[in-house]
């Protein structure tokens, strides 16, 4: 999710390139990062808002609905990771689905880093 050139949310989705790792074990490419912490929320949702930073934000528990100024949807499930980039525009809101508390982890990137993120679309 990111801002377009009109000020308005977008998104689209695709996957995280996993690869090998590169220290002979099994823990995939690495992207570095600044910071990294949890969050839970219980019941509800959030009304329109920009994300503080880019950052990945990774889903542990809890289904989402996210909407932008458009009226598009996407959900979020459980091991769903996404890349927030939309710091600045109309923002996004999302409401939780379900009776699952949202339990999510913050990972602020490194600015300029590889984030191994292949549109859904350019995937062969």
């Amino acid at each position: 999710m990111w801002t377009g050139p009109d000020g308005n949310s977008l998104f689209e989705e695709g996957e995280l390139e996993i690869g090998a790792g590169t220290h002979g074990k099994a823990s995939g490419l690495p992207i570095p990062v600044t910071e990294l912490s949890f969050q839970e929320t219980g019941v509800g949702g959030f009304d329109w808002h920009q994300d503080p930073q880019p950052q990945f934000v990774i889903t542990l528990s809890g289904t989402l609905e996210f909407e932008v100024k458009s009226g598009a949807t996407f959900t979020i499930n459980p091991g769903d990771v996404l890349i927030a980039q939309d710091n600045s525009g109309s923002g996004h809101r999302w409401r939780l689905i379900g009776d699952q508390p949202w339990r999510r982890a913050y990972a602020i990137y490194q600015e300029g880093a590889d984030l191994r993120f292949t549109p859904k679309e350019a995937q062969a």
